[in-house]
């Protein structure tokens, strides 16, 4: 059973509230001033908080104020009888869930207090999940823009200023996104993600700010949208390019006026969500197509970063492979596992187009289809990683003949050797070489003996 808390100084409103509540299944308590709510707040745990803004002594607004001093979970929704914009406004930025007008709705009443009631759950679970969700959430690398991509993470996600991410697909803008929410005051409230680019254009206004029950075919409840799941937490618009410019002049007013009006609706819903936004795509040429409003780039690029391709920093291959390969054997229950020498310099001579995403598709791929393995080699890459990435420039790296041969004559004793786990003597027998034969060659070429 939900804990309601109603406070308002008029003893009917209160009795009224009481008996709709309790006959709707909560369990309810009054409190005729904000000194009564915040002692209340003291002794007991309260779902949701009815607020009312006009209260002797201590104000409504003061009260929410002290609420959110004391880090209470409770969601509180404010109600009064002259609300104004500027209230609501500040309202919502002072931590409230929603605001009603006297003289209150009924059915409106109970919908709020349902969708705060989901909300508080939610918000529980998503503290909950928090702490599995962080360990993907590392950005993994000691590069130079790695690093600097992390020291400038730490200095704006305290803020609660817009993002606006640039960066090619697959180079971890969700995870720049997350990071940023994970290191905000917002850490312990929703992240909301949605992807601009998978939503169809007829329902990406639904999906953002809900629908009422009947407003279109197909409409048979009302929906909740995403901006309002993600107040007082944070919103990710991912890859806005492709939003359409009916859905970006909607995002804009929003972020104006921070609130917006459910499709179907007459009523506006308040909204305080940290907006970060993504893309793939150059918006200033976007803008002169004509394809993306200026005035809605300029409000979410208030904070610019740009996440660099994977080709920008290959140095971090080998700590994201051991990563990734840490990542899937524990998710697949499988042993973890070492790579050799051999199968990193392939991958690091690769191009990567699809960036850090395709590299972590590769591990996984290779986990899942090796589980006997007990290392990963190059024989285990796929065909187009083993022939691009084993690709050499001759003319760059090799001045004569005789560095080519030396070289591939290296690299081939190498991969047999991880192939027989370095055991030498299997190896001479795999080469058709005496074994002692084979010792002299590796001492010429710098191999050091491992047996296994």
């Amino acid at each position: 059973m939900h804990n309601i808390l109603i406070v308002d100084d008029e003893v009917s409103i209160r009795d009224s509230l009481k008996d709709v509540l309790e006959e709707e299944g909560y369990k309810t308590a009054g409190a005729e001033s904000g000194e009564a709510c915040l002692e209340a707040l003291r002794e007991h745990s309260f779902d949701v908080v009815l607020l009312d803004v006009w209260l002797p002594g201590m104000d409504g607004l003061e009260t929410l104020e002290k609420i959110r001093e004391m880090e209470a979970a409770s969601e509180v929704i404010m109600i009064s009888g002259h609300g104004t914009i500027e209230t609501a406004v500040r309202a919502t930025k002072l931590g409230a869930y929603d605001f009603l007008e006297k003289p209150l709705s009924i059915d409106k009443t109970l919908i709020v207090i349902k969708n705060a009631v989901d909300a508080k759950r939610l918000r529980a679970e998503n503290r909950d999940l928090k702490k599995q969700l962080i360990p993907r959430n590392v950005i993994v690398g000691e590069s130079v823009p790695m690093k600097a991509l992390r020291q400038q993470i730490q200095i704006m996600a305290p803020t609660n200023g817009r993002v606006l991410i640039y960066g090619e697909s697959g180079t971890g803008k969700e995870l720049v996104a997350h990071a940023i929410h994970l290191n905000s005051q917002r850490k312990d409230e929703m992240f909301v993600e949605v992807n601009c680019a998978a939503i169809p254009e007829d329902l990406i206004e639904s999906e953002l700010f809900g629908h009422r029950k009947g407003c279109f075919p197909g409409a048979l409840a009302d929906k909740e949208g995403k901006f309002q799941k993600a107040h007082g937490g944070t919103m990710f618009l991912d890859e806005i390019g492709d939003m359409s410019l009916k859905t970006q002049s909607k995002v804009l007013r929003t972020l104006e006026d921070q609130r917006f009006v459910p499709v179907g609706s007459d009523e506006a819903v308040t909204v305080d969500a940290r907006v970060i936004a993504s893309t793939n795509k150059d918006l200033d040429e976007e803008i002169s197509k004509g394809n993306f409003r200026e005035d809605l780039f300029y409000r979410l690029n208030v904070i610019p970063f740009s996440v660099p391709p994977l080709r920008e920093h290959k140095e971090d291959i080998p700590l994201l492979v051991r990563h990734f390969l840490r990542e899937f054997a524990a998710a697949y229950g499988r042993r973890s596992r070492e790579i050799t020498d051999d199968a990193i310099e392939v991958l690091m001579r690769y191009s990567w187009p699809g960036n850090v995403r395709e590299l972590r598709n590769v591990m996984e791929r290779i986990v899942i289809m090796n589980p006997a393995a007990v290392r990963v080699e190059r024989k285990h890459l796929p065909p187009l990683i083993q022939r691009d990435g084993g690709r050499r420039s001759a003319g760059s790296e090799f001045s004569t003949l005789h560095q080519a041969r030396v070289a591939y004559e290296r690299d081939y004793i190498l991969k047999k050797l991880d192939e027989n786990y370095g055991n030498v003597s299997r190896t001479a027998e795999v080469l058709g070489l005496e074994r002692s034969h084979l010792y002299r060659k590796m001492r010429s070429l710098g191999i050091a003996a491992k047996e296994s």
